[in-house]
């Protein structure tokens, strides 16, 4: 029988993976901890190994897996900018993910996220909170369905959500590097990024993370948004250079900002912080804005999509294990 290590597991995630481990045969142990200095060793012995990382695993784990014998780590998100791929395939690691998980589940809270923007649905609470009861323009939204919405990356996800935009009425506009013919009649794309937000009433992000695209919406890109457009992001927090939004916040250039990702979350997400100090500064700040709706990098966060998740990742682990390799991996073989 095949054994396999399994970080990063919540208990949600335990009848997902012990239904899986019963089905394959396979002999699965789970630990809470993720990859980290401390808990390298605990995979030895094992199999495979998948995990659930926000933070960069140590370096050292590439040859030290290597050396047990491990040859693969399966991340069970979509992301996988935690992993030093070089790296890996100098020690003979084959990184997968799982590209898509639910990718409705994300797209259908980038629209509902934008929706309580638009609609003000924050202020509205506030003020019925504090028995307010007024209509009053600080609570007067517009309609999506007139908007010109900007879907930035029209993969799986960013697809999906143009499908929803377009669904309610609104006119969506696209760019990707490569365009999705199954979009053809919804989206018109254009030719940049910075074309596509000039013509924006409201941004929402769908791109990957890489090197190329680190703090891409800084403080020049935020000044060709059309002034008072909105900026959705449920893809990756380092496409935004925090300070220049908050920034463009605080100047009126954006209206408001639907955040459910932030560049520095990896200490604070998903941790339980009640009643103590954010020693983040800027996360603060974030938080302290009228302007922002923050949410935890949840909009994954679907029966569907922990599922997926959970078998997603294990059977790439034993794709890995029976057959040396996985069509989900992500870095070059050695």
């Amino acid at each position: 029988m095949y054994s396999i290590k399994m970080y990063g597991v919540k208990a949600e995630d335990r009848p997902f993976a012990e239904r899986w481990a019963q089905k394959h045969q396979v002999k699965l142990a789970m630990t809470t901890d993720i990859i980290n200095e401390r808990t390298i060793d605990d995979a030895r012995g094992f199999d495979g190994v998948t995990t659930l990382q926000v933070t960069d695993i140590p370096r050292e784990t590439y040859a030290r897996f290597h050396a047990m014998g491990i040859k693969q780590i399966a991340q069970r998100s979509a992301g996988y900018d935690m992993y030093d791929l070089a790296e890996a395939t100098k020690n003979h690691i084959i990184i997968s993910n799982v590209p898509s998980y639910s990718p409705e589940s994300i797209a259908e809270y980038a629209l509902t996220t934008a929706l309580n923007l638009v609609r003000r649905v924050p202020q509205i609470q506030q003020r019925v909170a504090a028995h307010n009861f007024t209509w009053q323009t600080p609570i007067r939204g517009r309609v999506i369905g007139k908007m010109t919405i900007a879907v930035l990356g029209t993969g799986r996800i960013g697809a999906h959500a143009a499908r929803l935009f377009h669904g309610i009425g609104a006119k969506v506009i696209g760019f990707d590097r490569h365009q999705n013919p199954a979009l053809a009649g919804i989206v018109t794309y254009v030719d940049s990024i910075e074309e596509a937000v000039a013509q924006a009433d409201l941004v929402s992000l769908h791109m990957p993370a890489n090197d190329a695209n680190h703090h891409l919406f800084d403080a020049n890109m935020f000044q060709n948004f059309k002034r008072g457009a909105y900026l959705v992001n449920t893809a990756r927090g380092s496409l935004i250079d925090t300070q220049a939004l908050l920034n463009a916040l605080t100047q009126g250039q954006l209206a408001g900002a639907g955040l459910d990702v932030y560049e520095h979350e990896g200490p604070i997400v998903p941790l339980d912080l009640q009643g103590q100090p954010l020693a983040d500064e800027l996360f603060k700040q974030l938080l302290a804005s009228e302007r922002v709706i923050y949410s935890p990098h949840v909009a994954y966060y679907t029966d569907e999509a922990v599922a997926n998740l959970i078998e997603g990742g294990l059977d790439a682990t034993l794709d890995v294990i029976l057959h040396g390799d996985t069509a989900n991996r992500v870095n070059d073989l050695a």
